[in-house]
């Protein structure tokens, strides 16, 4: 009897709703069984229940309608015993089968590629790293062999969005034809593949990508990625997935990415997301959402993590990045220009409210505790540029003399429509104050051309800007209207495109004018270069890496001593540190002559007292 009643156990809390028998009324016996659902919290309601509780109340019935009564029962009904023995036959014969946990089947190999900034790139790491939380941890080179196709996208200009349309023609080819693409062996994937849309320009189109002739099965903005699991499982149920709410807390501060490149030198870690400053011709703010900033200490284990794999140089992002406010710890009530100070001659159009730690501790933070590690950031905006920052970029050798600064335009009145919050000769002293305090210092800039209304006279305000300021590095474009913007709203595009194609090309060659300068000005300075890797254009005999400025720095691969070692000579390899001596120079990258490897704060260290062995000499 013991066997019988578990038996019936095990039926009765079968989780497919509930089920009552009904004997024949002459039987003394009224049995009811409810089935109820298993007691746990981890449970989920299914909107579809799982098919194996069809099968079960087929068998049921099966069952029962084989089942002959002995002759007693027809007077006074079948006995426990009886029923029990019965459900011991069904129950067995319906209960799955249990599947060890390492046997079960992978839920999907996943491609991914990815448009836009260094942001994107780190999303995509933020993404991979939820996803094999949740059991997707198989990555493949190629979208023919997915199951699951992640496109992280970009919706700052219209030409990144036409690529973008492009690559997602080419993935519902792929899912609308998987079976014929299988057969003729173009296609490996084990199903059509899933098409997931990520990143800005799926919370500026969401509507428009869904009813894209199917084409999409999963749109998923920057601030709900934790969602996408389940926005997967929804697909499987006939659904399409949707989520591009924003939001004024995530910074996924808690996640630790999985990195695309393990072999890579150099890392990106995101600090803070999103944007304030609402410029007339940016989306960011609309795809991003309003700025929030991760706690000190969550990006210093992330760092640390990073350290111990092996990397040497970390970019800090975020799409404001130098307006970092973290007020997880402290904080106090401010005054935008007073406790919150701007650069000097720029203001901004959202107050500050809680004032907690500032970009320049964080980066200090990060020095100091890494001195092995070089720091980089970007993107910045000009506003956010006050002194106690630029002395930290000085006093900490491991902190790249390097600044992005976006100029826009070199227009007072084109940049009052932008609403960028400075003047043209507020910028200049912008540039004046930082190469005062870090006089070896690279800049780079934006440059936007042909923006509503703007004059061949605005024009040449651009182009005498390039020459004056002389920047490293330009990101140059013609301008393309964004729906939801301000100037989307307000102005019109009216600026036609062969104009705005001809001052692009002017902005470009005035660029590679002056960028020259800087270049050349490299030569005869020995510079410490991170080793990347070969350069391509002569694998077998050169080594390509980047100098503290972010210039692309070749030389032969030849054996070098090793200032730390002390035991001879030996070749460079990807992660070392070499000190290059400048030979020669062009637009774009400079050659030089190794002369030793060294460690980075070796190299700073030698450099001071050289420099103050000359003081003395004097």
């Amino acid at each position: 009897m013991v066997y019988s009643l578990s038996s019936l156990s095990s039926i009765f809390y079968q989780p497919c709703g509930p089920l009552r028998i009904k004997l024949p009324r002459r039987c003394s016996l009224g049995l009811v069984l409810l089935f109820q659902e298993p007691q746990s919290s981890s449970y989920r309601f299914s909107p579809r229940p799982p098919r194996r509780a069809a099968s079960f109340s087929l068998n049921f019935a099966r069952s029962f309608s084989q089942f002959h009564l002995p002759q007693s029962c027809k007077t006074e009904g079948p006995s426990l015993h009886h029923f029990a023995a019965q459900a011991a036959v069904f129950a067995s014969e319906t209960q799955p089968d249990p599947t060890p946990t390492s046997e079960a089947l992978p839920k999907g190999r996943i491609y991914h590629e990815t448009y836009g900034c260094q942001m994107n790139i780190n999303d995509m790491e933020i993404v991979l790293s939820i996803m094999k939380k949740a059991g997707y941890d198989e990555v493949v080179d190629v979208p023919e062999s997915a199951e699951i196709i992640f496109i992280n996208t970009c919706a700052i200009r219209d030409n990144a969005e036409q690529r973008v349309w492009q690559r997602l023609n080419y993935f519902w080819f792929l899912k609308r034809h998987w079976k014929s693409n299988v057969e003729i062996g173009r296609s490996q994937s084990l199903h059509p593949p899933k098409v997931v849309v990520l990143g800005c320009m799926a919370e500026r189109l969401k509507d428009k990508i869904l009813d894209a002739d199917k084409m999409v099965d999963v749109v998923c903005g920057p601030d709900a990625y934790r969602d996408l699991p389940r926005l997967l499982e929804e697909v499987d149920y006939g659904q399409k997935g949707i989520n591009t709410l924003l939001s004024l807390e995530e910074t996924y501060a808690d996640i630790s990415p999985v990195r695309i490149s393990k072999s890579s030198v150099a890392a990106f870690v995101s600090v803070m997301r999103g944007c304030n400053n609402m410029c007339s011709f940016c989306i960011v703010p609309f795809t991003r959402g309003r700025e929030r900033s991760r706690p000190v200490e969550s990006i210093v284990r992330e760092v640390a993590e990073l350290w111990k794999e092996g990397v040497k140089e970390v970019t800090l992002l975020g799409q404001n990045v130098n307006s970092y406010n973290d007020t997880s710890v402290t904080e106090q009530e401010t005054d935008s220009g007073t406790n919150w100070k701007f650069s000097d001659g720029f203001s901004s159009m959202c107050k500050v409210k809680k004032m907690g730690l500032r970009f320049a501790d964080l980066l200090d933070r990060l020095a100091t505790e890494f001195p092995e590690m070089r720091f980089r950031y970007t993107s910045p905006h000009p506003k956010d540029f006050p002194d106690e920052l630029l002395k930290v970029m000085r006093d900490r050798y491991n902190i790249c003399k390097s600044i992005h600064l976006p100029a826009q335009t070199g227009s007072s009145t084109v940049l009052e429509r932008m609403r960028r919050g400075y003047t043209r000769e507020a910028y200049l002293d912008l540039v004046l104050k930082i190469r005062q305090i870090l006089p070896d210092v690279g800049i780079s800039s934006d440059f936007i051309c042909g923006f509503c209304g703007e004059t061949e006279e605005e024009h040449k305000d651009t182009l005498t800007l390039l020459k004056e300021v002389g920047y490293d590095m330009a990101y140059m474009f013609a301008y393309s209207m964004r729906e939801k913007t301000h100037a989307h709203r307000n102005y019109v595009d009216d600026v036609p495109e062969t104009v705005k194609q001809r001052r692009l090309t002017e902005l470009i060659e005035t660029f590679r004018e002056s960028t020259g300068q800087r270049y050349d000005s490299q030569i005869g300075t020995v510079q410490l270069v991170l080793v990347e890797g070969p350069n391509r254009r002569a694998p077998e005999t050169e080594l390509i890496g980047k100098s503290d400025r972010g210039h692309r720095v070749s030389f032969t691969n030849l054996p070098l001593p090793d200032r730390d070692a002390y035991d001879g000579k030996r070749n460079p390899k990807v992660g070392d540190y070499v000190e290059v001596q400048i030979l020669r120079s062009t637009r774009a990258s400079l050659y030089g002559e190794a002369l030793a490897i060294t460690k980075l704060s070796s190299f700073y260290n030698n450099m001071l007292h050289e420099a103050v062995a000359c003081v003395n000499r004097n």
